[in-house]
């Protein structure tokens, strides 16, 4: 299915990034990762899927080196490294610290791209079940109807 990519007004149809307020569908990785900290704490908006899985690949990938390098485990429960030295604990706080926020922001763009509320998020409370569901609603596609929450900057009639 193909979704049709947002195209700023008298910008030729290629293969432009799109501004910071839309969706970027088919996002490369460089661009993913940077609109993750581009948009560090904007909660309105859409998130297609290739924004939202490959900043879970560099958050899982950087949790990772930091489990390596404290020289713990990290409980899956919690996601909190135990055991290790305390250099891996700080680097695992500030890791969290830096990163808990916009990934908040990135989970919630990505339930409005398939026109879900954002306060879908707090399934995720629920034991198992409601981080299952919420992996369930990460992989759903987008859904035109989701264009409701978008914020153009720029654009008359917004």
């Amino acid at each position: 299915m193909t979704y049709p990519q947002y195209q700023p007004p008298g910008m030729p149809a290629s293969s432009a990034e799109p501004p910071l307020w839309a969706p970027y569908y088919g996002a490369p990785f460089k661009a993913a990762v940077r609109r993750f900290w581009k948009k560090y704490a904007t909660f309105s908006g859409r998130a297609s899927r290739s924004e939202y899985w490959w900043w879970t690949l560099v958050s899982v990938g950087v949790t990772f080196l930091i489990n390596i390098l404290g020289g713990g485990t990290v409980d899956p429960a919690t996601g909190m490294p135990e055991g290790g030295s305390a250099f891996g604990t700080v680097l695992a706080f500030l890791w969290l610290a830096a990163t808990i926020v916009p990934s908040i922001a990135l989970i919630i763009r990505r339930l409005h791209d398939v026109n879900m509320s954002g306060w879908l998020i707090l399934i995720g409370l629920v034991p198992f079940l409601g981080a299952l569901v919420l992996l369930v609603f990460m992989i759903l596609p987008p859904s035109p109807a989701g264009q409701r929450y978008d914020r153009p900057e720029g654009i008359p009639g917004y």
